[in-house]
């Protein structure tokens, strides 16, 4: 799948209030999961898990990490690629164009 358009990246605000709409073991999972650094092992992911566990009562608010965001991807376009033996592989790619007054996506077949 390939998905083309422009990006932006969501307020602090808005990644606050979602995030805070996430259930409490996502938040958890969150703060525990640096996504990317590299991890000595499972079992200290699920240390740290439940070490925050104990330190956030189920009263508490946890706090969103400051690196913790998201972004908003407003799609242009739409790629979707299936291999086949033959290698006449099917792709379907769809962009969106005004009829009647109104946005709609086109379906074209490309060559593979």
């Amino acid at each position: 799948v390939r998905v083309e358009g422009s990006v932006e990246k969501v307020s602090d605000e808005e990644s606050e209030q979602y995030f805070h709409s996430r259930p409490r073991g996502s938040q958890l999972g969150a703060i525990v999961s640096k996504q990317s650094t590299v991890v000595p092992g499972r079992h200290v992911l699920h240390q740290q898990y439940k070490e925050l566990e104990e330190k956030y009562s189920k009263e508490s608010l946890i706090p969103k990490p400051k690196y913790w965001g998201g972004y908003r991807l407003k799609p242009e376009r739409f790629e979707f690629w299936q291999g086949q033996p033959s290698r006449l592989h099917d792709r379907l790619e769809y962009s969106p164009q005004e009829t009647d007054g109104k946005r709609v996506w086109k379906i074209v077949r490309l060559a593979p």
